[in-house]
């Protein structure tokens, strides 16, 4: 996968995507991450990128010169001329879950398009993005952070970058469940011990014992993941029907 990431601040991925498994994968050539700082192609005097809302209010916001001309730029170096998924971080866009970042994980090109103080102007929107994207109920000063954590979820998905495809089928929302407990060496932690079926070998039980922590768990803290379940197990019986 290539991603390129249009950016005011490039030096804020260094480090959160440059460690560890990314890194790995980058290294093994199963991804490619390129930062491009949008201020690079201002065609102010001064590099200037943001101008006031018109109508008024506060703070400023990004103008779209400089936006569309890295934008144009970075397609340049794409080799397929189709547009690619073009991806911007706000707080009015879809919630990003897992499902989206399996469907965006199968994309060979993607970018992303970083905000900064009051977002972009409506037509940078209007015209280069196909995906508004939010990663929460809440505001950050900028669009890097949220974008990390998009390309992080999005990278360990792509065949080979975790080794097994297993490592990431059995977590958290991969099912619609949250992830079972684990558990590691030594057997007896300071009076705290695993569960005896964990050491039983017996994978049939090993698995049920699973399933129904994972049950637990979900119910527990996000009832809302069982309501889920539900409603499309009803949804796929009404269409068998």
């Amino acid at each position: 996968m290539e991603i390129k990431v249009l950016t005011l601040f490039p030096e804020m991925f260094k480090g959160p995507l440059d460690v560890s498994i990314i890194k790995n994968a980058q290294e093994k050539g199963l991804l490619t991450i390129e930062y491009i700082n949008i201020r690079d192609f201002s065609n102010s005097k001064h590099k200037k990128v943001d101008d006031y809302p018109y109508g008024g209010g506060a703070g400023m916001v990004m103008t779209p010169q400089p936006i569309f001309d890295c934008y144009e730029k970075t397609l340049e170096k794409f080799k397929d001329s189709i547009k690619p998924r073009t991806i911007y971080c706000t707080p009015k866009g879809k919630v990003f879950n897992q499902q989206i970042a399996l469907e965006l994980s199968k994309e060979k090109h993607l970018v992303f398009i970083c905000g900064h103080y009051e977002g972009v102007d409506q037509r940078v929107i209007d015209e280069l993005v196909t995906d508004e994207i939010s990663i929460g109920d809440y505001v950050l000063t900028g669009g890097e952070l949220p974008v990390a954590v998009i390309i992080d979820a999005i990278s360990r998905l792509i065949p080979g970058v975790l080794g097994q495809d297993e490592s990431y089928q059995e977590e958290s929302f991969y099912s619609g469940l949250l992830e079972y407990p684990h558990y590691t060496r030594p057997e007896n932690f300071r009076g705290l011990t695993v569960p005896s079926v964990l050491l039983s070998g017996n994978h049939k039980e090993i698995a049920n014992w699973r399933n129904q922590k994972a049950m637990e768990v979900t119910n527990k803290r996000r009832p809302d993941l069982i309501a889920r379940m539900k409603n499309k197990k009803r949804d796929e019986n009404n269409i068998l029907l």
